[in-house]
């Protein structure tokens, strides 16, 4: 692999690239994005350099198949990971694979749950052999298995899906673990403090009294998981700049993602009391699929595990998630804000395209809905995305856009090749021209591999339009919303509309078509291998 510095094909030099990722946040928990409660000022101030994606959508509402989208330019039913309960392939070709031949330095810090350990509670196993036998050795896909970080960092592979490094922080609220949990451990964190289970029972500072998911963890902030992903990500782009190496650096950040546990000054930041309910937190959702009526009836202290649909309960407990979920996106922002002064003393603003987005959003009480999964509702398939390349002027866009886009539109934009199965669109003449667009439509799935468990639906299938949204059910049932005039999705036109619902299923079935997968396998001009893992 060549560790030259490399060039653009005009003999420039090919741009770092600082791509910031959250998990679980909405588009509308930005400032840029109109939210006027939560303070945002760094984020802000990149997306007024940048171009904003005012209509980005995920591919998939969901933590593992969103992230393997974006890692590889593939939809879900093409890469394979459908749901939270298998692991990306380990040969998976991925952008950053193909920043890293180019001679970039890749670095992830954080977040990865490209493999399901943290997720293993996901997991109802299939009866029977396997479709596909692996071909790599057993516990390929157990990287990320928290457990094997207690004690020691174990060996790592020089090649995690193309990243030559990872420090992972691999749980949510004040569970502190992977290469995380010895970092806090060597600048003096207590252990028993950092092995916080997700029950009712944690150990915390302090707590709400509605909900066991909303606490202060029982540590200082400079412990938790944000602090970890900007200090790593700091040093790596310190010594990547050193070694005179462009970089491409993910910081991914594990929070806002519930359990909501902003730490110290940050979970006093907004008061319950002070936030204002969603318009549609009253919403009967009487033209909605039958199982989110019943969703709608649950409650958080019922959940079947943390990680669970529930509906939003009680305003106290809306209110109360809320508070602590936009603490959480502040402490986020101030650590951002130390890495782009990092890369501001380095001298190296002006060389490097920073990316801000989410893996998915969350409902937090629209439609009396909470949380994410199976919910395709705009609360949590709209993303916030933000493009900020020194090289050009910043902009808004309407124009369509989707997770599957990220990687093709940076490997466009820094001139590295793409690769054979790429199925996303680059968003390049948008940030050329933001009155341009690239897509009419975005596909959005959602897949279950478990048997049937009536009024639940195991597939999904959504259609984002500039106009519309359609979601069809293998339960039979569908949804027709118009977007512009009843953004709030309140009023189902499919029965209603019945040319407008043909219309939305042919457009379905033409994207369903677009994106079927055809590359694997195929006689490629270049074949390539991927080692196996440690």
């Amino acid at each position: 692999m060549t560790t030259s510095h490399p060039d653009t094909d005009d003999g420039a030099r090919r741009p770092n690239v600082l791509f910031i990722i959250t998990d679980q946040q909405r588009a509308d928990h930005t400032g840029f994005m109109g939210n006027r409660v939560v303070r945002t000022p760094h984020l802000d101030a990149i997306a007024a350099r940048g171009t904003v994606f005012e209509s980005a959508w995920v591919n998939n509402p969901v933590c593992m198949p969103n992230r393997s989208t974006i890692m590889t330019g593939r939809m879900p039913s093409s890469h394979g990971v459908i749901f939270n309960d298998r692991s990306l392939e380990w040969a998976a070709n991925t952008h950053v694979r193909q920043f890293r031949s180019a001679g970039y330095r890749t670095g992830l810090f954080g977040k990865s749950h490209l493999q399901h350990g943290m997720s293993r509670n996901s997991v109802m196993a299939p009866p029977g052999r396997p479709s596909v036998l692996s071909p790599f050795p057993e516990g390929w896909d157990h990287l990320e298995d928290e457990e094997r970080y207690f004690d020691d960092v174990p060996p790592w592979p020089d090649d995690f899906y193309g990243f030559d490094t990872a420090e992972l922080s691999i749980n949510h609220g004040a569970a502190i673990t992977g290469h995380h949990f010895q970092w806090a451990v060597e600048r003096g964190a207590n252990p028993d403090h950092l092995r916080v289970p997700q029950t009712a029972d944690n150990p915390r500072s302090r707590g709400s009294d509605v909900w066991w998911q909303i606490y202060d963890p029982p540590y200082g902030e400079e412990f938790h998981s944000t602090s970890f992903v900007a200090d790593r990500t700091i040093d790596f782009i310190e010594r990547a700049s050193a070694d005179g190496s462009p970089w491409l650096a993910w910081a991914s950040f594990p929070d806002p993602h519930h359990p909501f546990t902003p730490p110290g000054r940050w979970y006093d930041r907004h008061h319950p009391d002070d936030m204002v309910l969603p318009d549609t937190f009253d919403d009967p959702m009487d033209g909605a699929p039958e199982y989110l009526r019943l969703v709608q009836r649950w409650r958080v202290d019922k959940m079947r595990n943390w990680v669970g649909l529930t509906g939003a309960t009680s305003p106290d407990v809306t209110r109360a998630a809320m508070a602590a979920n936009y603490g959480a996106i502040e402490m986020i922002d101030d650590r951002v804000g130390q890495i782009m002064s990092t890369i501001d003393r380095l001298g190296q603003t002006d060389d490097t395209i920073v990316v801000f987005t989410a893996d998915h959003g969350e409902m937090m009480g629209d439609h009396f809905l909470m949380l994410k999964g199976y919910m395709h509702y705009r609360g949590t398939l709209q993303v916030p995305l933000v493009i900020a390349d020194p090289r050009r002027g910043a902009a808004r866009t309407s124009s369509l856009a989707a997770s599957i886009d990220i990687g093709p539109t940076l490997m466009e934009v820094c001139g590295v090749e793409s690769y054979h199965g790429v199925q996303g669109t680059s968003q390049v003449p948008v940030l050329d021209d933001p009155a341009a667009s690239v897509r009419d439509a975005v596909l959005v799935e959602d897949d279950l591999d478990w048997p049937p468990i009536a009024p639940f639906p195991t597939m999904i299938r959504t259609l984002i339009t500039p106009a519309h949204r359609y979601s069809r059910y293998n339960t039979g049932e569908d949804g027709v919303y118009e977007l512009g005039t009843d953004d709030d999705e309140r009023t189902n036109l499919a029965a209603s509309r019945p040319e407008l619902r043909v219309e939305l299923v042919e457009r379905l079935t033409d994207e369903m078509m677009r994106h079927s997968e055809r590359s694997r396998g195929a006689p490629v001009a270049e074949p390539a291998t991927v080692a196996p893992p440690v």
